[in-house]
């Protein structure tokens, strides 16, 4: 067993997550090292998605020449200084080759000098005083604190006597020829479940796409997670009447005839408890993947949740029972789950700006990074209109990281791009007054294509698209809040509507108590 140097930060994984915090680590020059099992960066783009194609868009022509909006529409580059690191340069597919993210992923690692240690699969992770990791040559590795950005790499599938028989989505045949004239059953109802049937169509003979829950569409909740709208060209041979179907249903057991075809029980969930037999010859599992625990000791093996599927974590997406045990990456989706975008790289690249800020002002003495700004409403409303209109973190994480605004007697401070969460908690320090910036969607109840709209600007709180929530705070106390009507270029400029409405709110302030900066060190 060789024991190698200590580190302030071991990264395991050396996906897009723990390239990117890598990066922001070795700008502060911080002592780290990021293990990676593979030979080369993004070992886990190298085999999904199986079709190889993203669902990540790459919108290369926007209008805009600011490379911070064009980041808006941009969901692959990692954040940095060098211009030529963007994805555009890498492909102008809208929706682009798998391979074109793993070849831009290696080229960011090298151009920037990152710190990887390739070839070394961990195999156990302890602590004592600090935490050891050795990967599976033997070699040992030791810091202070460790951050795992492996992503979800273990197989999930739903507790249902019989699953062991079907085929998984990580090893079943993508050879349409493969399915002639069979019946099918895929298990799931998320992008890899209906990737995998529109595969099938032109050569299964019926095919059936089964969860208890119904189908969730990202056009209609803006959680790019959901099913998107490139795969799902299967729901009109449902619909149109094609011998396949989407199913309602619970799975109750599965079980093999000596023919080899699938008896499947099923509980139907709009049937009043109907329950039927179906047959098929192939039973594929779409159902995702989950955390992989098993290299963690007893002692530092993190809390998990949502069907053990992800580490619990706090607001500073560290573990809730191993200290200075942190989750980057897709894993981060925990905090967030199903409702923005931190499962993806164009949410979790700002996760992971704001992780090392956490980091700065919890380990090295930083405060968070902030400008001072004049403490008149004019002031307020210049700063809030420039970043509600530039900001592509507030963009992308909707609702969940948030800008800031504080002010004590003659002076104020704008901070960017905060967590919510890790704000409401208290980390970043306590506040009287302050303000609260960010962009959300409004609710939807019906059809997201056939919404009634009131222009005015005095009905922006009924605004169903995304756009600008600026809340006063006093303490913990929420005091009001100020929707700005949204706009079809989503661009909060015009003076009716936008400007003159936010001006008149924080004009609308009252003389302001001296507020208690108390920052976290």
């Amino acid at each position: 067993m060789t024991m190698q140097a200590e580190y302030d930060y071991l990264i395991i994984g050396a996906g897009p997550a723990g390239l990117q915090l890598g990066y922001f680590l070795q700008q502060a020059n911080h002592s780290y090292l990021i293990l990676e099992a593979g030979e080369s960066a993004a070992t886990f783009f190298k085999q999904y998605p199986r079709r190889r194609r993203l669902i990540s868009i790459n919108k290369v022509y926007t209008g805009y020449d600011d490379p911070e909006i064009n980041l808006r529409w941009d969901w692959n580059s990692l954040l940095s200084d060098d211009e030529q690191l963007l994805f555009k340069n890498y492909s102008q597919k809208y929706f682009p080759a798998t391979d074109d993210l793993v070849r831009y992923l290696n080229d960011f690692a090298d151009r920037h000098q990152l710190n990887v240690q390739y070839n070394a699969r961990v195999a156990r992770v302890s602590k004592d005083d600090q935490f050891t990791v050795t990967d599976e040559a033997g070699r040992t590795y030791s810091s202070a604190r460790l951050i795992v950005a492996t992503g979800v790499s273990k197989p999930y599938f739903p507790a249902i006597p019989g699953i062991e028989l079907a085929d998984n989505y990580t090893e079943v045949s993508l050879d349409p020829q493969d399915y002639v004239n069979q019946r099918v059953l895929v298990l799931g109802k998320g992008n890899s479940a209906f990737e995998t049937a529109d595969l099938l169509i032109e050569t299964a003979a019926v095919i059936h796409v089964a969860s208890p829950h119904p189908i969730t569409l990202a056009w209609k909740t803006h959680f790019v997670g959901h099913l998107r709208a490139l795969n799902n060209n299967f729901l009109d041979t449902y619909q149109l009447k094609c011998q396949n179907a989407v199913l309602d249903a619970t799975v109750e057991r599965i079980q093999r005839r000596p023919d080899g075809k699938y008896i499947v029980s099923v509980s139907y969930t709009h049937a009043s408890g109907e329950q039927e037999d179906l047959i098929y010859d192939r039973v594929i599992a779409c159902t995702g993947f989950q955390f992989d625990t098993s290299i963690f000791d007893e002692n530092c093996r993190p809390k998990t949740v949502i069907y053990d599927r992800f580490p619990q974590q706090t607001s500073e997406w560290e573990s809730v029972n191993v200290p200075d045990l942190y989750f980057a990456g897709t894993l981060m989706q925990m905090r967030d789950f199903k409702k923005t975008s931190s499962g993806f790289i164009h949410g979790f690249r700002y996760n992971l700006k704001a992780l090392h800020r956490i980091f700065e002002c919890k380990y090295h003495g930083k405060v968070w990074k902030h400008e001072p700004i004049e403490p008149t409403s004019e002031a307020m409303l210049e700063a809030t209109v420039k970043r509600i209109n530039q900001s592509s973190a507030l963009w992308q994480q909707f609702g969940f990281l948030c800008d800031l605004i504080t002010v004590s007697g003659q002076s104020a401070h704008y901070y960017e791009e905060v967590p919510i969460d890790y704000l409401h908690d208290g980390r970043l320090g306590t506040f009287d007054r302050h303000y609260v910036i960010t962009l959300e969607f409004g609710h939807v109840g019906g059809d997201p294509f056939n919404v009634e709209r009131n222009p005015h600007p005095s009905h922006a709180q009924q605004s169903t698209f995304l756009h600008p929530i600026v809340r006063e705070y006093q303490g913990t106390e929420l005091i009001r809040e100020l929707h700005l009507l949204e706009d079809l270029d989503a661009e909060w400029f015009k003076q009716e509507a936008h400007i003159q409405p936010l001006l008149e709110f924080f004009q609308q302030a009252e003389s302001i108590e001296p507020v208690s900066m108390l920052v976290s060190a």
